[in-house]
């Protein structure tokens, strides 16, 4: 009987970004945006829970990153598709950045993931307190 997961958000990108990239992609300019939405829509998902962050994609979707919010420094997102959809940066504390394109509710994502990495920190901050209080009272 393993850990408990809650699911916040499980899928993949926005239908938006395909269907507008997809338009762009009727010229031969915008012919590359619309195969990587494409590959984005058949093999991109995320799965976002209480306990860490999973991200399957690449060709085929072989490639697969995990981290729990431990791991995260900060998270940005920026809005496209009229606000319908976004683009989030999640920077780990090692510096290394992970990017999720189209992500759909990337607002109450954002906030999410926030919320996560505070009350991850905040629950380190009170065990290194705890640590340092037991080490002060074993050398009295």
């Amino acid at each position: 009987m393993g850990i408990k997961e809650e699911i916040f958000y499980e899928g993949g990108p926005h239908k938006g970004e395909l269907i507008v990239n997809g338009l762009i992609g009727l010229t031969i300019i915008g012919l590359p945006l619309a195969v990587g939405a494409l590959v984005r829509a058949l093999w991109l998902r995320y799965r976002i829970t209480n306990r860490r962050i999973s991200i399957t994609g690449g060709w085929m979707g072989r490639d697969k990153y995990e981290f729990i919010y431990n791991e995260v420094r900060k998270v940005v997102s920026l809005p496209r598709g009229v606000g319908l959809w976004g683009d989030m940066v999640v920077t780990m504390n090692d510096g290394s950045r992970i990017e999720m394109r189209a992500v759909p509710k990337f607002r109450e994502v954002e906030a999410f993931i926030n919320e996560r990495t505070e009350s991850k920190k905040a629950e380190r901050k009170a065990a290194l307190q705890g640590e340092k209080k037991k080490s002060k009272k074993t050398k009295a």
